[in-house]
């Protein structure tokens, strides 16, 4: 499948508001700003660019995420060339690139 790594990897991050506010989620390197309510829970899936399966521009090594949290908001920077954005139960929130492959079809 296009966009899939050789082992069809697919990392899902768990970002969760457990406040009393809404959360403000961005995601990089897209700008994606969305609104995450209090006690909602979103998930966050990528795909490796590379064919070995490998994430490049992390800061720490190979990882898909890196994820900067401030008081009212949470920063996702996405090293796979594209993601998913849904909910717990896998309602779609937002894709930022159509090359993606179909949600939930390597999970």
């Amino acid at each position: 499948m296009p966009g899939l790594g050789s082992e069809g990897t697919a990392p899902r991050l768990l970002i969760s508001n457990g406040g009393e506010a809404a959360l403000e989620l961005t995601v990089e390197p897209w700008a994606e700003t969305h609104q995450i309510l209090p006690n909602q829970t979103w998930v966050v899936v990528t795909h490796s660019p590379a064919v070995d399966g490998s994430w490049s521009g992390t800061l720490r090594g190979d990882e898909p995420f890196q994820v900067d949290h401030r008081p009212e908001s949470v920063t996702v920077w996405v090293n796979g060339n594209c993601f998913h954005l849904s909910d717990v139960e896998g309602n779609t929130i937002d894709s930022a690139d159509w090359d993606c492959p179909v949600q939930g079809s390597s999970s």
